[in-house]
């Protein structure tokens, strides 16, 4: 028998059970569900993404919770402690998506799905590698996260910049899963490194692209220079999940391409 009252915390579970055919199962979702929109109509809210009453979730008679990171692991215990049984994913690349809708599957008993789904998504990656592959030159791309400090990229956001055609001007940062780790100290080392697109994706607010370019010192960047300066919105990027490879990327591939375009 598998799970039937399943409350997510957080928004790429949400999406992946809707995908997989199986929202039926799905009694709470996060505040901050994104994708797809009817889940907000359809689905009782019953917790934030790093904080929650636990009463509300426990309301629902969940017989699994879902959780994500470490953000979300004092939740979990607590709900542990009550009797309920978690699940914490910690998904941190394109891999670790794959191996999180697999698992999914798996817990609703819905593996032919799983399987298609990763299928799916595989092939999206595909494509646009191979549209990558085309050009000869890649651009320096820098992709900010939050903007008081500056934060730059997670890692399945640095991972799909290269397979959208470009590179990530800070890859040693992108392998630490703490914001923290990935804060950049001194503006000016973006400068240095010269980016040709930057791409502002902070998180849960809109990213205003004129507060970046009138940084001091920024007009020396070349995308800047180049009015290389845009948004992929949080919600499309941030979670990761399957929206991240079917809404992200494209975006990415597409600020690449335009890139390319202006160059040629």
């Amino acid at each position: 028998m598998t799970y039937q009252r399943i409350v997510c915390l957080s928004t790429e579970a949400v999406e992946t059970l809707y995908a997989l055919g199986a929202e039926d199962r799905i009694a709470g979702i996060s505040g901050f569900t994104t994708r797809p929109a009817r889940a907000r109509a359809e689905k009782p809210k019953v917790s934030g993404f790093s904080s929650s009453r636990i009463e509300r979730i426990l309301a629902v008679q969940p017989d699994l919770v879902i959780g994500f990171s470490d953000m979300q692991a004092d939740i979990c215990r607590d709900l542990a402690g009550a009797g309920v049984e978690v699940h914490l994913f910690n998904q941190r690349d394109v891999a670790g998506i794959f191996r999180m809708v697999r698992t999914l599957a798996a817990i609703v008993g819905k593996q032919g799905a799983g399987e298609t789904l990763v299928t799916e998504l595989q092939a999206q990656i595909d494509t646009v590698r191979a549209q990558a592959a085309q050009w000869l030159v890649r651009p320096k791309v820098y992709f900010e996260e939050w903007n008081d400090p500056l934060i730059s990229g997670i890692g399945w956001v640095s991972e799909l910049i290269g397979i959208a055609g470009g590179d990530d001007v800070f890859p040693e940062l992108a392998g630490h899963s703490s914001a923290k780790a990935r804060i950049i100290a001194d503006p000016l080392d973006i400068v240095h490194r010269a980016p040709d697109i930057i791409i502002g994706s902070w998180c849960g607010k809109k990213f205003r692209p004129e507060t970046v370019t009138e940084r001091p010192g920024w007009n020396a960047i070349p995308a800047v220079k180049e009015g290389m300066v845009a948004e992929v919105k949080s919600a499309d990027i941030l979670s990761p999940g399957p929206g991240a490879i079917t809404e992200g990327l494209p975006q990415i591939a597409a600020i690449v391409r335009q890139w390319q375009e202006r160059r040629a």
